[in-house]
């Protein structure tokens, strides 16, 4: 699996550490793999419409079917784990609780991530693979699938496997042709 030249993690952030995770340690961190990544993917798409910069997290379980979600959008790209780990946990606490008393985890969470460029990683990749491994730890999550969706379409970074559809762009077209106004509500009268 070729993912591209990795930039020199040390020139990120002179005098502060950088946490990310590179792809070949996350290739060889035994991630679970998704039995139907297409039906994961389309369905977080289905429900958050993510533009760039916006990440789901998404709590799956045993059987591969959606407990929770939540979406939000970054202001500016971060290069360190730590604080894309704190908005996921964030995130995590206000739609599940978490699963810290059970022996081990039973619950996979995964991360699709909304970017520009194409799908090789890339060092904010890295921090958001960080943050979710941790997050995931933190929350007693099994730590799961880390999705970028681009405009060339999805990759599950690590595993290689990819689809042309959805990816980032259908989004900004559908919204682009579909701008209507919003219903006018109706009330009834009470009598």
């Amino acid at each position: 699996m070729a993912f591209g030249p990795v930039p020199s993690l040390s020139r990120l952030a002179p005098g502060r550490p950088v946490r990310v995770v590179e792809p070949a340690e996350w290739a060889a961190a035994g991630i679970p793999l998704l039995r139907s990544p297409r039906e994961v993917v389309t369905g977080l798409h289905a429900r958050h419409l993510p533009t760039p910069r916006t990440a789901v997290v998404a709590v799956l379980d045993p059987d591969e079917r959606l407990v929770a979600s939540a979406s939000f959008t970054r202001r500016a790209a971060v290069r360190d784990g730590w604080e894309l780990r704190n908005a996921l946990l964030a995130r995590l606490r206000r739609v599940i609780p978490h699963d810290l008393r059970r022996r081990s985890p039973v619950r996979t969470a995964v991360l699709l991530y909304c970017r520009e460029g194409d799908g090789r990683w890339t060092v904010e990749d890295g921090a958001w693979m960080w943050a979710l491994r941790d997050a995931c730890v933190l929350h007693g999550l099994r730590c799961g699938a880390y999705i970028t969706l681009t405009d060339d379409g999805w990759r599950i970074l690590g595993e290689g496997r990819n689809g042309r559809s959805p990816r980032s762009a259908e989004h900004r077209a559908a919204a682009a042709g579909s701008v209507r106004p919003a219903p006018a509500l109706r009330h009834a009268a009470a009598g």
